[in-house]
């Protein structure tokens, strides 16, 4: 029996957003990681991972991840994936690697490397070997970038940190623009700034039109836990579908470009939420 762990699926889609942001910024960054349920066996886990100031609220904390970049600078690779220039496509060998070139360091690595570690946890005898508390954070955190188009995206322009572009009047880059303004400005103009309506209506898209489409998402291929190569194609495949299309440096990106790309967004941040969920309830079964 599926339940929800303090009403799941509005509180995990928040966790979806707060994974890529750190508070007040609106986005991947501050609205939500997991939509989906948790099985009982998920929900009672992370409760018990979770320190106690977070009063069981795993979207409270997912913004640790980019709050420890300074504390623990050898994470601020796990964030993203730079790919070779214009060639849209992903794979882990070639692409998965720090700028030193050290195999594994991106963030499709990380998911396995933290899930990994998750699948250790045993309720009865709590692990010595990793610290699972830091594990939960990481994943959730890191199932949110893979995500997000432009944190697998072109090396020369850094997923598009180095693209200066203004969104209506305000001068920014166009990996900001898929970070957060995108979702600002939805939210501003359909949500009335509300977070959860903004929510509500990404819940009735998973339960109504893209319910058919929800068990592909949840699905690995070979029985595996989680698939972040799966998500890092998806992403580099939207990035230039989407997020570089047209887009040049200086470009003004308007109404067209706002109302042709926010389906992509709300649609990745459904994936991603999903996925987290189905992830956590195959971890701790």
């Amino acid at each position: 029996m599926q339940q929800s762990i303090m009403s799941t699926l509005p509180l995990l889609l928040l966790l979806l957003f707060s994974s890529l942001f750190p508070a007040p910024s609106h986005a991947w960054g501050v609205h939500g990681h997991l939509i989906g349920r948790l099985s009982d066996a998920a929900a009672a886990a992370v409760r018990g991972l979770l320190p106690s100031y977070a009063g069981g609220n795993l979207s409270s904390l997912c913004s640790w991840a980019d709050g420890v970049k300074l504390r623990y600078p050898w994470s601020a690779p796990l964030h993203y994936i730079d790919t070779p220039d214009h060639l849209c496509s992903y794979t882990y060998d070639r692409d998965c690697k720090d700028e030193d070139s050290f195999r594994g360091r991106c963030v499709a690595g990380a998911i396995n490397n933290y899930t990994s570690q998750l699948l250790t946890y045993d309720a009865t005898s709590p692990s010595t070997q990793y610290n699972l508390t830091q594990a939960l954070l990481f994943l959730a955190h890191f199932v949110g970038d893979i995500h997000q188009p432009l944190h697998v995206g072109f090396t020369s322009d850094k997923g598009g940190n180095t693209i200066d572009v203004h969104w209506y009047t305000r001068k920014t880059v166009l990996h900001h623009v898929w970070d957060d303004n995108i979702i600002e400005t939805a939210e501003n103009d359909y949500y009335g700034e509300g977070v959860a309506e903004f929510v509500d209506a990404l819940m009735q898209n998973i339960t109504g039109e893209w319910s058919q489409r929800v068990p592909g998402w949840e699905e690995c291929s070979k029985n595996q836990t989680t698939c972040p190569d799966t998500y890092a194609s998806e992403s580099i495949a939207a990035a230039c579908d989407w997020a570089y299309k047209d887009v040049t440096e200086d470009s003004v990106l308007e109404d067209a470009y706002f109302g042709s790309r926010l389906p992509v967004v709300n649609l990745r941040l459904a994936q991603g939420g999903v996925r987290l969920a189905a992830t956590l309830n195959r971890i701790f079964s």
